[in-house]
């Protein structure tokens, strides 16, 4: 099995914030990423208003509804941000990091033709 590096661009899951069993919950759903597992609603959701390949995991625990937003590549998992849901649609702001988060990656680690 080929398990995905999961890459850290911003963030961490810890507890608290995050409930034990959100934590839980949230590192679960990564592993199975990891994996190459394909999740979908409830658990995830594509973003492609972010990019390609860009998701939003979905968690309830007891403290609110969480969001973790990832973008699968060939070899790894980048984490892009994770934060606490406080509005029925993901705020312009937190789009514009997630896209500003990919393009440092990609300037950083790959070279440009």
């Amino acid at each position: 099995m080929n398990t995905k590096v999961l890459l850290w661009l911003y963030g961490e899951v810890k507890s608290p914030p995050l409930s034990i069993d959100g934590r839980r919950a949230l590192g679960y759903l990564l592993r199975e990423i990891q994996e190459g597992v394909a999740l979908s609603l409830p658990h995830s959701r594509p973003m492609p208003v972010i990019g390609s390949n860009v998701h939003e995991l979905r968690v309830k625990d007891r403290e609110g509804a969480w969001r973790l937003i990832y973008q699968i590549r060939e070899k790894e998992i980048l984490v892009l941000n994770i934060f606490k849901k406080k509005t029925q649609q993901t705020p312009q702001d937190m789009v514009e990091v997630c896209k500003k988060r990919i393009r440092h990656y990609e300037g950083t680690f790959y070279e440009k033709d």
